[in-house]
């Protein structure tokens, strides 16, 4: 034990390397957030309904909802 911190170096080492984690898993969840709506904008706004028209007619008109809810041109 150190004299000055009253803690171990292995123990110090293991909060070190917690912290690195929670923040290597903080911008894995923030990134994979980011690509997931940059997928959804593309479906709503960029893609004109190919691809959403393959998955079914519900799905096509609820995009084109969104598109006339964002006030997106579509026609």
């Amino acid at each position: 034990m150190s004299a000055l911190t009253g803690h171990s170096a292995s123990h110090t080492d293991s909060l070190a390397v917690q912290a690195a984690t929670a923040s290597t898993r903080d911008w894995l969840i923030a990134s994979a957030a980011a690509i997931i709506a940059l997928i959804a904008l593309y479906a709503v706004f960029i893609d004109n309904g190919s691809l959403i028209s393959a998955t079914g007619s519900y799905l096509h008109e609820f995009a084109h909802d969104g598109r006339h809810l964002f006030g997106a041109p579509c026609h």
